[in-house]
């Protein structure tokens, strides 16, 4: 009994050494950026957010440009990256012939380790020239000419820019989405679902009345997920955003992010104040990551509360 409680007492302090180092690894993180970041807000203070020029020679720096780019591109990915995972994994779930479920499924998951630089190759050397060529041309001459929406549609048509980005980016994030869906769609009781189908319901109404609302706390995790890692996406962004310190309403023109800023002159920063301002924007960065995981948690706590409720 006492080789037993030494060795659980042992066990309990690595486990729990274990768990610290996450969190002290994290506040080193945190305390890092910091104190990178500081002299660059205590020159431009919070107006450093909201500037938008970004000029390196003159030591003027702000945030404006690679938040909004950032956010943009997220965004695009996110809106088109949901209904096309959420479409697969229904298919894979409830559709798909039982011979070909497995195969499909390795291949969304292959997809998945695709390493992101080639992602951003292969969407700089094939997929830009095909966008520019055919897909620009055709968005321009018909959102293009809408009274309000008509301008994110205008400008440049070079193949690469925000618009480019975000599509690279919905292309990298559908693996995790799917897969995850695919995941919790598969946890629902096949009780449940045959009950449904039992009544006379259609595949489309067992999907909403059932699988839906079972799964939706797996759904908005999985959709998070893929929201994390669109907003801090580097190398395939890089490639494609343009790399343009402006801001302009047409999603063809080129932009910036915050991930694109930090790769492209991280190495290249030769003044403190340069190098404090890129600090700044991986604060940033964090910032908004933490933020939208954080909202996540709270949502999804929200709604495990809520279950049974109704």
């Amino acid at each position: 009994m006492r080789t037993q409680r030494i060795q659980d007492f042992i066990f309990h302090k690595v486990t729990l050494v274990f768990a610290a180092s996450v969190l002290l690894v994290l506040m080193g993180i945190i305390v890092s950026l910091m104190i990178g970041a500081a002299p660059a807000f205590q020159a431009f203070g919070p107006s450093f957010i909201t500037t938008v020029e970004w000029d390196p020679v003159n030591e003027n720096f702000g945030a404006a440009i690679a938040i909004v780019g950032t956010l943009a591109t997220s965004i695009i990915a996110l809106l088109l990256a949901f209904p096309i995972s959420f479409g697969i994994a229904l298919f894979l779930t409830e559709i798909c012939p039982v011979w070909l479920r497995r195969p499909m499924g390795m291949a969304v998951e292959l997809l998945a380790g695709v390493p992101s630089i080639i992602y951003g190759m292969w969407g700089f050397f094939v997929f830009a020239p095909i966008f520019a060529d055919h897909v620009q041309p055709f968005l321009k001459s018909t959102l293009g000419t809408l009274p309000i929406i008509g301008q994110l549609f205008s400008g440049p048509m070079m193949g690469i820019g925000i618009l480019t980005a975000g599509l690279i980016l919905a292309v990298m994030i559908i693996p995790f989405i799917s897969s995850v869906m695919r995941d919790v769609f598969e946890v629902v009781p096949q009780v449940l679902k045959e009950s449904a189908y039992g009544l006379g319901c259609t595949k489309w109404e067992v999907v909403r009345k059932i699988v839906l609302p079972y799964t939706r706390t797996g759904v908005v995790g999985g959709v998070m997920l893929g929201l994390g890692r669109a907003l801090g996406e580097t190398m395939a962004v890089t490639f494609v955003i343009g790399n343009a310190n402006k801001l302009s309403w047409s999603l063809f023109a080129a932009g910036n992010s915050i991930s694109s800023t930090l790769a492209n002159e991280f190495a290249e920063a030769s003044t403190p104040l340069h190098v404090s301002s890129l600090f700044a924007l991986a604060l940033i960065l964090f910032a908004i990551t933490f933020v939208v995981l954080s909202a996540a948690k709270l949502m999804l706590a929200g709604m495990s509360r809520k279950e049974g409720t109704k």
